[in-house]
């Protein structure tokens, strides 16, 4: 897989969740801090991939999909997006995993 989807996304993620909520996310267990953290999360990621590639994902994927179950969110706008972006650092970390695993030279 190519960089570009992962950022692409993770840029989308990035400014759905600077947005304000709607009275839906508030209804599906969202709160402003909550989103906030979310935001600063995978806003870190996105500059890591831009300069370290691919192979940098197995050190960024957080656990998103367990956050949100443990402070309550339910599923929808917000939650979908999240999930989306943290099933593509996935697949990224799966795709560039042989690369990684590679042996290294040492001089």
């Amino acid at each position: 897989m190519d960089l570009i989807k992962p950022l692409l996304l993770l840029d989308e993620a990035v400014a759905v969740l600077k947005a304000p909520l709607t009275q839906e996310d508030r209804n599906q267990g969202w709160t402003d801090d909550l989103r906030g953290e979310f935001q600063e999360e995978v806003s870190l990621n996105r500059p890591a991939l831009r300069r370290h590639g691919m192979t940098t994902t197995r050190y960024l994927r957080p656990r998103l999909e367990e956050w949100l179950d443990r402070v309550g969110v339910g599923p929808r706008r917000l939650r979908g997006l999240v999930s989306e972006a943290q099933r593509c650092l996935e697949t990224v970390d799966s795709d560039s995993a042989p690369m990684a695993e590679s042996p290294r030279r040492h001089n």
